[in-house]
């Protein structure tokens, strides 16, 4: 089973409103993208597929990119046909006080 962390929890919300896009969803200074999204684009922009929970038996697909750099690689997925949706982190990190 896969751990839902409350991280895991609010993408997997975001997600669900926005299936038919790729989410670009903000972590710090990347764009992360999770599951399905993840193999997917990591396809496309020839970017490496890592894994989040990696001691977990069930572990998360992920990649991401650099937020400076974000543009050239949504390009390079419209081009391709594939819907976008970005996810924004509108609170610095330091002072966030969890999730909302």
């Amino acid at each position: 089973m896969i751990k839902t962390t409350p991280m895991v929890q609010q993408y997997l919300s975001i997600k669900e409103k926005y299936s038919d896009a790729i989410l670009f969803y903000r972590m710090g200074d990347f764009y992360e993208m999770f599951f399905e999204d993840a193999e997917v684009a990591s396809r496309i922009l020839e970017i490496t597929l890592t894994s989040r929970n990696k001691k977990d038996q069930e572990q998360i697909p992920m990649c991401g990119v650099p937020h400076h750099a974000a543009g050239r690689y949504i390009a390079r997925l419209i081009e391709r046909g594939y819907r976008v949706a970005i996810c924004e982190q509108i609170e610095d990190p330091r002072h966030a006080k969890g999730i909302e």
